[in-house]
């Protein structure tokens, strides 16, 4: 399977789902079982949410970053959580992230930068 070879070889996988009853969806749950038993050992996890409301923030927490663990993952970040109304959909084929929401994604997208080295 094309997506498994592209799980393999990535350093760092994002884990994008919406929360539907305070869980992740269904079609994610089918792929993370289609992946091998160790497949996320070694990768760094962003965990991306997009939910209607503040209550199902730790809905990650809870049912997905356990299931990510079992998957190998051992360096998860900080999920980043959006609001479905902070995502607007764009006339021409797109989306635009509020500026709120787009600053917080850019604090963990900014721990995967690799360390600077001053001598």
């Amino acid at each position: 399977m094309r997506a498994n070879a592209l799980v393999e070889e990535a350093d760092i996988v994002a884990v994008l789902t919406p929360i539907y009853k305070v869980s992740y969806t269904g079609i994610l749950k089918t792929y993370l079982d289609l992946l091998p038993q160790k497949a996320l050992v070694d990768k760094r996890i962003v965990p991306i949410a997009i939910g209607g409301s503040l209550g199902h923030l730790l809905a990650v927490d809870y049912a997905l970053k356990p299931v990510l663990s079992v998957l190998g993952a051992a360096e998860i970040l900080n999920t980043v959580y959006f609001l479905d109304r902070q995502i607007e959909r764009l006339e021409a084929d797109g989306y635009r992230i509020d500026e709120e929401a787009e600053q917080r994604l850019n604090v963990e997208l900014l721990k995967l930068a690799p360390a600077k080295i001053i001598n």
